[in-house]
């Protein structure tokens, strides 16, 4: 006879066994532990549209994977980055990432935390150090493409001819130095010629403020073209340019590089002539790379995001798209 407590107890043990080998789905990125991941985040600042929209992707992907995010705001100064990833060695975090102000100056740090044996990600800009084992890898953008691009734009636009005034970014800054060598090299041995560059810092008030003194130097006819390394600048330049009773994209063309939602509109509007993208959203790219590194599985040395090109030709279909 069976006993009806024993066929119970079988029945219960089974059910338990079943659910607690189950997959559970989580969107988490877990350390080797089986804990959720802590990581540092050493940001440069919050100097532009583009980069709020960074830390913000950055901060919401944190929290959809259950990832405890330290961040901290550079506040565009390379000492306060350095000694925020210091603080991060000392809580002894599963990984850092870093969005490097500018490419020198990384090496000690960097070296600091490869003796703790925390992982470094380097994200959005490219780090120049002797030694490329002291981090894992980079996620970001190819900036030397985006210039290159704005530079093919142009060529086609204007039959290879113009007067340009750059407006620079951050000076030191991966960004600044390759949007600037990749334009200058792709118009070589064409008619189009930079007359003049400031750097604005890739803030737009910093932008209006150039632009206004380039207007004081150049007058109407004394240049052709504003070429600004992000859509900040170039927005506050195409202000200056209406100040002062030129239009911008008609008696001056405007190109610039980021893909900010509000630049797309001003093709639309026929203030801003060319954007290049510079996709900020690398939230999930970053932290998959993070996932795997502390896992101790390897990642790509390089992982550049896709950017696209927007003109009058497709502007208008592609502004109420824009996450930025």
């Amino acid at each position: 006879m069976k006993n009806p407590n024993l066929a119970l107890l079988l029945s219960l043990t089974f059910t338990v066994l079943t659910v607690g080998c189950s997959p559970k789905a989580s969107t988490s990125a877990p350390s080797p532990a089986g804990k959720a991941l802590t990581i540092g985040f050493a940001q440069t600042g919050a100097e532009s549209d583009w980069r709020k929209a960074n830390t913000k992707s950055m901060k919401d992907e944190a929290e959809k994977r259950g990832i405890t995010l330290k961040f901290s705001d550079g506040q565009g100064k390379q000492e306060n980055q350095i000694s925020a990833v210091k603080n991060f060695i000392t809580q002894h975090v599963d990984a850092i990432v870093i969005a490097p102000l500018v490419e020198t100056g990384w090496e000690p740090v960097l070296k600091e935390a490869k003796a703790a044996k925390i992982p470094v990600i380097i994200s959005d800009r490219t780090v120049k150090v002797d030694d490329e084992s002291l981090y894992a890898g980079f996620v970001g953008s190819d900036f030397k493409t985006e210039g290159k691009m704005v530079a093919d734009w142009l060529i086609k636009k204007t039959n290879g001819k113009g007067r340009i005034l750059e407006l620079q970014g951050t000076t030191g800054s991966a960004p600044a130095n390759d949007r600037h060598s990749a334009f200058a090299d792709a118009i070589k041995g064409t008619g189009l010629t930079i007359i003049d560059s400031q750097s604005g810092d890739f803030r737009r008030d910093n932008g209006k403020q150039v632009m206004e003194a380039f207007l004081k130097k150049y007058k109407k006819g004394d240049f052709d073209i504003v070429y600004a390394h992000n859509d900040d600048m170039a927005l506050g330049a195409i202000q200056a340019i209406a100040d002062a009773g030129l239009k911008p994209g008609t008696d001056v063309l405007v190109v610039s590089i980021d893909g900010l939602k509000e630049a797309v509109q001003a093709i639309v509007d026929g203030k801003i002539n060319c954007v290049v993208e510079c996709n900020p959203l690398a939230g999930a790219v970053v932290y998959d790379a993070v996932a795997k590194v502390v896992a101790g599985q390897p990642v790509p040395r390089i992982s550049y995001n896709k950017d696209e090109m927007f003109d009058a030709s497709n502007a208008k279909a592609a502004v109420a798209t824009r996450q930025y």
